[in-house]
């Protein structure tokens, strides 16, 4: 720990977003950056605890206070050589992590962590500024080849370490560039996908092979990539959306959130969308079901668009400002937290449950809604609409961002005729194998939709024993 007292002698400082006039007007990344002295002044604030619960909290188990100490001391090299030992892509999850490892950071006892997140991506950055993050060209290969389908971050992940160790990788991607949800689901402002491109030219280089615009299923039979590879890996994430089967869920206006995020994005690169398929807020009421990540990231871009209105509803209660007695450090904090696009101009309310949408010549028009309690019965959440609680909201536009139910089990996964658990994801054991034993699968198709720094630990994870595997 090269300043003891950093944590003492620094407060918490973070790089703060764009001006709001500013920044609604494109889709460039809204965080700021800090200049050099800054951030090695947020890295000196680490206290290289006895016990690193920074390091518990992270699902790719960071080394936060070694890489910490190596950005305080300016040695970015080592820090960047630390950071890359357990995490694949810091440059991802620098900019869209929601950060477990600062909830779990001492200093957040006391409301102010380490700047962890910002300084990742602040070393990664720096390694491609100053050539430490460069391609590393295979020397040998074994000959094995192995089928990664799915190119978000835990098919990345796993197709990296495959590749590094030699065999040859095929990544599968049913899209028009790799990436994912990377790519087309997380909005622009808030990951620049250049950030994306920069990565897989070096994967390119270190020897993966991408085929886009190849559903595997359709374009490629499963019977084919079992018989041409050693191993096949399903990473093919958790998109099936979550529905709302209530009253006029068939008017004109009602979309999900995914589709509503993709188009803009594939409209940013400069593909092609026609009027009678655009999904536009411009001049609209928009109502956004759901109050996650998605629906934040959905009020943003209705921002963009120039919506009228812009209104964000959850049926869970709102959560406190601070940590309650049942929900205390360094376990993930349960509180309100208010994103950039929210700042941007939205009002949010909870605990309603939506009864029907309303609709003129098919057209959604309004939204019913019910005020609800939320009462423990036996350890369990129990809702209960409230009488006569009925509340009409407008709504020219209304995105459904409640999450997702578990992966696609049509194409691939039927050909497999793969088994399930009991919410629908891919079913596995301990070595990531699933009922058909040269088929593997990991990341949010096995878990359900998770964070993109867990889908990063399940590829890596599948990839050790994929390798094991093809090596038996």
């Amino acid at each position: 720990m090269g300043n003891p007292k950093g944590f003492m002698e620094k407060e918490r400082k973070v790089a703060g977003y764009r001006p709001r006039n500013e920044r609604i007007c494109d889709y460039g990344e809204v965080e700021q950056t800090l200049n050099e002295q800054d951030r090695k002044d947020q890295a000196s604030r680490c206290m290289d605890c006895g016990v690193p619960f920074c390091q518990w909290g992270c699902p790719v188990m960071n080394n936060m206070p070694e890489w910490q100490d190596a950005v305080y001391r300016g040695n970015w090299k080592e820090a960047v050589e630390l950071l890359q030992m357990t995490n694949n892509f810091p440059e991802f999850t620098g900019r869209i992590c929601p950060a477990p490892c600062e909830n779990a950071c001492t200093l957040n006892i006391h409301g102010e962590p380490v700047t962890i997140r910002e300084n990742e991506a602040a070393v990664a950055e720096k390694g491609f500024e100053l050539g430490y993050i460069v391609a590393r060209p295979v020397p040998e290969r074994t000959g094995k080849k192995v089928a990664v389908v799915g190119s978000g971050p835990a098919g990345l992940a796993c197709a990296d370490l495959l590749n590094q160790w030699g065999h040859d990788v095929t990544v599968f991607e049913k899209d028009v560039d790799p990436g994912g949800l990377l790519r087309f689901g997380i909005p622009d402002f808030k990951l620049n996908k250049k950030v994306i491109d920069r990565r897989l030219e070096l994967l390119q280089q270190e020897g993966l092979t991408f085929k886009t615009n190849t559903c595997v299923g359709v374009d490629i039979s499963g019977q084919e990539l079992t018989e041409a590879y050693d191993a096949v890996c399903l990473t093919i994430g958790a998109t099936k959306p979550r529905d709302l089967l209530v009253e006029g869920r068939d008017l004109k206006g009602i979309h999900f959130a995914m589709d509503f995020l993709i188009q803009q994005n594939k409209i940013n690169k400069g593909m092609p969308v026609s009027e009678h398929e655009r999904i536009s807020a411009a001049g609209k009421n928009v109502v956004v079901i759901g109050g996650g990540d998605t629906g934040s990231d959905c009020v943003g871009t209705s921002v963009r668009q120039g919506a009228k209105s812009i209104t964000q509803i959850e049926i869970l209660p709102k959560p406190p400002a601070s940590r309650n007695p049942d929900n205390p450090w360094p376990f993930w904090a349960n509180i309100l937290r208010t994103s950039s696009s929210h700042e941007e101009g939205c009002e949010r309310k909870w605990s309603l449950s939506t009864r029907k949408f309303i609709g003129e010549k098919g057209h959604v028009k309004k939204i019913e809604v019910a005020e609800v309690d939320w009462m423990e019965e036996e350890g369990r959440l129990i809702m209960k609409e409230r009488p006569d609680a009925a509340i009409l909201l407008d709504a020219d536009l209304v995105l459904l961002a409640m999450g997702f139910v578990h992966c696609i089990h049509e194409d691939i996964v039927s050909q497999f005729e793969l088994e399930f658990d009991k919410r629908g994801n891919i079913k596995v054991d301990a070595d990531f194998q699933t009922s058909k034993p040269e088929v593997f699968a990991a990341g949010d198709a096995v878990t359900g939709a998770s964070l993109v720094v867990r889908a990063i630990f399940q590829g890596r994870n599948l990839a050790r024993a994929v390798d094991k595997f093809v090596n038996a």
